[in-house]
């Protein structure tokens, strides 16, 4: 009978490890990818899940778009709300009246640090709700209803 590692276990020593490289290294905003934790302890993706499971539950990390995760600390708030609510936002946070141009998707994607297609999907969703005006090459967004105090849209 041949000797083989138990797994039993194994996911916790790497949350434990993966914790301590969080708490050495102050500027790490993002984890490994399961594929990096896989080949660096050499287990199975089941198991590099169960370590980032692990960090969740601690309320270390949370999953981002795109399979990855991100470091959560303490005492650094992030807006966690949907992007389109946050970019809904600009309106009133920027005093944006109605027929007043809106951000480009490139100036909005280099403000909230994601992609491109990632902004467009989210000012799709804000066209269809009736808040901006549609959105084509060449063609300035512009907003077509106002938030009110109440929630309810002015236009």
């Amino acid at each position: 009978m041949s000797q083989q590692v138990s797994p039993r276990g194994t996911f916790l020593k790497i949350a434990e490890a993966v914790k301590a490289q969080i708490e050495s290294d102050p500027s790490l905003t993002e984890l490994p990818s399961a594929a990096d934790l896989m080949r660096d302890h050499g287990v199975s993706r089941g198991v590099a899940l169960r370590v980032f499971g692990v960090l969740q539950k601690d309320g270390i990390a949370e999953p981002v778009p795109g399979g990855r995760w991100r470091v959560v600390r303490e005492g650094q708030p992030e807006d966690r709300r949907p992007l389109a609510d946050r970019i809904a936002a600009i309106i009133a946070d920027d005093g944006l009246e109605v027929g007043a141009e809106f951000p480009s998707a490139s100036a909005l994607s280099t403000r909230f640090d994601v992609s491109r297609p990632t902004v467009s999907k989210a000012l799709d969703k804000l066209e269809a709700a009736g808040w901006l005006s549609e959105g084509r090459q060449g063609k300035v967004r512009t907003v077509r209803a106002v938030p009110s105090r109440e929630g309810q849209a002015q236009q």
